[in-house]
This record gives structure tokens, C-alpha cells and sequence, in this order.
């Protein structure tokens, strides 16, 4: 049922009246509520509040019910508002006898129970708002990522078709870190440590990695050795990435190597493709190197 189309009821409106004349005790709290309730806030200015309570909200609710069309999401919001009380402490230090608060709880229940469909309505239409709002942000969040993924992937031929080999490979870590940033990995670029060359560093789901990236030849067991130790001799527990464009050569991997996984061409195409994430592809390669013992293994053969 469409909410637009469905009054509040008379009863409804009257039982917020009374619960809005015993839910507070000083005028001043009650207009304070009222004021961080209501969207229309005009009106507010126009009631007598030098009245008492039950005259000040009975002039206030009176006009608000008048004109449905416009003050009637202020009239739901003030019923979600009043019929989420169920304790009254503020009420205690005016209230030595307990009366005040047993009214309150009164009328807040009776309240409750004559607006309960239409409140209920009133939730699952706001469950299925944010619901949509949801999905909405998702799909602007993907149209983002698709867009962003779209100049990348253009950037990434332009780095293929440079035949300077040097400054093809400066390229490619630049391209990595825009790359990792895409996926909010917090990428750190090139460094060095205590004389060694690290290509970057990255964090992914609380492990530390060091990047290593070569579009020269083939990498050997010498460049995975250097490699892993490079990532071995840190202090902190750390794995390392290494990224080669061109693959392995046969004999490279050693059964000691496993402190890293490898990526190469074939994975850093179906990424900008867009056939797998970053996190995704990284998530599976670690596992299958858990399983397997295996740290060279792309996204085709996965």
C-alpha cells in the first residue's frame, strides 16, 4: 500500500496529541524535540507556547493534520519519534511517585497500537528506499570503476607499444600504482632500502606485499631469488608480488620460494579487461599457493 494514499486516522492524531502532552515535562524540552523532529520548521514559530502543554499541542497538531499535504511526513516523524520511548528517565526527577511515568508509558503504547499498520508500512517502505538507494550506489560505484578501468586498460596499450625498454618498464610501475589505488590497496611507489630497489609496496586484507615489476625478458630463478629475499629479510611479516609481463623461464621457480606470488601478462590483461579485480585475482592466487604450494599459476589456469 502506497502511504501517499493512506490517511493517518483521526485516533491516530489524537493519540499523538496526548502523547506529546505527557512525553516531557518543561515546555522547553518538548519544543526542543518538536524542533529536531519536524523538516517544516515554520511552524513551529506560529503556536503559542506560553499556553500550557496540552493547549501549545493541541494547536500544533490541529493545524498539522489540517494540512495533510504538506505536514504529513512531519506527522509520521513525529510517531516513529514518540513510539520509539519505552523508558522515560527523563521525566524521574519530576515524577517522585512514579504517575508521570506511568501516563507517559500510557499514551506512548496507545499511540503505538493505533498507528502500528500504518507504521509498519511506513518501515518497509523505508527499508525498501535504502534498499534502492543501495543498489543505486552500487551501480554508480561500478559505472565509476568501468570508467576508470576503461582509461587504464587505454593507458596500459599505450605502455605495450613503447619499444624503449627502460622507459617502458618506469611506465609500468606508474601504471601499477594508479592501478592499486583503483582498488584501494594503498600502494606506496618505487624505493629504496638499505640499497636494495623496491619497485612499490601494498597492503591487501591486513599483509603487507612488496611489488617487483619486470617487462624485460622472461624472469629467471636468479630475479625470483633476489626477490624473495628481498621480501624474507624484512622485520615485519611481509609477502612479496612479482609482476612480469613476459612470464617465467622453465627452471625458474625452486620449492624454497614461498614467500611470494607471480603474476604476468595474461593476469594484468583479464584486470583491465575487466574479467576478474585486483583483490579477486590476489585473493585466489594466495589460496592456491596455500593449497598447492604453486605461486605461478594465471588467471586462465585458476
Amino acid at each position: 500500500m502506497d502511504l501517499k494514499t493512506k490517511k493517518l486516522s483521526p485516533q491516530a492524531i489524537y493519540a499523538l496529541q496526548e502523547a506529546l502532552s505527557v512525553l516531557f515535562w518543561k515546555k522547553e524540552e518538548l519544543q526542543d524535540f518538536v524542533k529536531l523532529t519536524l523538516n517544516n520548521h515554520p511552524i513551529i514559530g506560529t503556536i503559542n507556547w506560553n499556553n500550557k502543554k496540552r493547549i501549545s499541542v493541541k494547536e500544533l497538531i490541529g493545524r498539522m493534520s489540517q494540512r495533510q499535504d504538506i505536514f504529513k511526513d512531519d506527522l509520521v516523524n513525529l510517531i516513529l519519534a514518540v513510539v520509539d520511548y519505552t523508558e522515560f528517565p527523563h521525566l524521574e526527577f519530576w515524577d517522585p511517585d512514579g504517575s508521570l511515568r506511568v501516563k507517559a508509558k500510557k499514551e506512548v503504547e496507545n499511540l503505538r497500537n493505533l498507528s502500528k499498520g500504518y507504521l509498519q508500512i511506513s518501515r518497509e517502505q523505508e527499508e525498501a528506499r535504502k534498499r534502492k538507494l543501495e543498489i543505486e550506489k552500487k551501480i554508480a560505484e561500478t559505472k565509476s570503476l568501468e570508467a576508470e578501468l576503461a582509461q587504464l586498460r587505454k593507458k596500459f596499450h599505450e605502455i605495450a607499444l613503447n619499444k624503449n625498454l627502460q622507459q617502458r618498464g618506469y611506465q609500468l610501475e606508474k601504471f601499477l600504482i594508479e592501478l592499486f589505488m583503483l582498488y584501494e590497496l594503498n600502494p606506496k611507489g618505487s624505493f629504496k632500502n638499505y640499497g636494495e630497489q623496491i619497485d612499490g609496496a601494498f597492503t591487501f586484507e591486513g599483509t603487507d606485499y612488496l611489488l617487483e615489476a619486470k617487462w624485460k625478458d622472461q624472469v629467471n630463478r636468479s630475479d625470483l631469488a633476489t626477490f624473495c629475499y628481498k621480501v624474507e629479510s624484512k622485520l615485519r611479516v611481509a609477502m612479496g608480488l612479482m609482476i612480469t609481463m613476459d612470464g617465467l623461464t622453465p627452471e625458474a621457480i625452486a620449492p624454497d620460494f614461498k614467500s611470494i606470488i607471480i603474476m604476468d601478462g595474461i593476469d594484468v590483461n583479464a584486470i583491465v579487461d575487466g574479467r576478474v579485480t585486483l583483490p579477486d585475482l590476489l585473493y585466489r592466487k594466495r589460496r592456491k599457493a596455500n593449497e598447492s604450494g604453486k605461486i605461478y599459476v594465471n588467471f586462465h589456469e585458476l
